[in-house]
């Protein structure tokens, strides 16, 4: 199978890619670059919502996993914010349009979204049914699943996940960790009550794979461990893994100094969702539960 991917050299794309490769699929990537037509790329570029329909229409996708978007890690300032949720809602309106054009139009389009749809939401127990939350993230993960609509309107399966944290030592929030809790500086954050959704690296790019296999799967679900953890329960975890003491709580008042608006919507907000569809659907988590998840990625 052809199957385009954009955010391949991400950390979700660069775990997928390979997976994707030793099954005989020929991968595609749009670029923000110069694109190389002799590698199978295609230029665009998301936050301006352009698509080279002509090189996009060459490369015959039968399937696109859609990946990319600006990190939220960081300080929010005004245009920090702008870039998150342009690259997200116009990137994905462009591809999802310039996909209605193809001759021959992908037979699914796999989006990432995320849990920040929920908005912060205490012990409430979270499904693919819940109704979404406030705040910046909850409103940049509605318009970015709507964005989605042209490549619906066409006929093209669509299926919308909702990433929980991803974990890998490789990049993103576990590896920023490593540093501090090797040094037995880690802490938990707040007052440690609010829940982690989280994946493992592992189980996100095979449920990618999963439901590319499974054609009568569509909509939205959230990919997340079934078994989502307070941050307390998580510190704690993760400083048994590494043999480190968690004795330096971080106050919630330090974290919004520091991080400003991030903090409030991503390192003190409540997200405890659980993978309900998936599940149902028969997938298999190699890894549910966090303390095997991290023995395994931190071995």
């Amino acid at each position: 199978m052809r199957i385009l991917i954009t955010g391949s050299s991400g950390l979700v794309g660069s775990a997928l890619v390979p997976l994707l490769q030793s099954q005989g699929n020929e991968i595609c990537r749009l670029v923000r670059r110069k694109a190389d037509a002799s590698k199978n790329e295609a230029y665009w570029n998301p936050t301006g919502g352009s698509v080279d329909k002509s090189a996009l229409s060459s490369l015959r996708p039968e399937a696109v996993v859609h990946l990319a978007g600006e990190s939220i890690m960081g300080r929010w300032t005004k245009e920090k914010k702008r870039k998150i949720h342009d690259s997200r809602v116009n990137g994905t309106k462009a591809l999802a349009t310039a996909l209605t054009y193809l001759e021959s139009p992908p037979k699914v389009l796999i989006c990432a979204s995320a849990v920040g749809y929920y908005g912060s939401r205490d012990e409430e127990t979270l499904t693919e049914a819940s109704f979404p939350g406030s705040g910046f993230l909850s409103e940049v993960c509605q318009e970015w699943e709507h964005a989605t609509a042209p490549a619906e309107e066409k006929g093209i399966r669509v299926v919308k996940l909702r990433f929980g944290i991803v974990l890998s030592s490789q990049g993103g929030a576990l590896k920023k960790m490593l540093f501090p809790f090797k040094l037995g500086l880690g802490g938990i954050l707040g007052n440690g009550q609010q829940y982690f959704s989280w994946v493992a690296l592992d189980d996100l790019v095979s449920v990618i794979d999963f439901v590319i296999k499974q054609s009568k799967l569509q909509g939205v679900f959230n990919l997340t461990a079934p078994y989502p953890v307070t941050n307390r329960e998580f510190t704690k975890t993760l400083g048994k893994t590494l043999h480190r003491p968690t004795l330096f709580p971080i106050p919630a008042s330090t974290a919004r100094l520091v991080f400003g608006e991030m903090a409030d919507e991503m390192l003190l907000s409540s997200t405890k969702a659980i993978p309900k569809r998936l599940l149902q659907e028969g997938y298999v988590f190699k890894y549910p539960e966090l303390k095997g998840a991290l023995e395994h990625l931190l071995k």
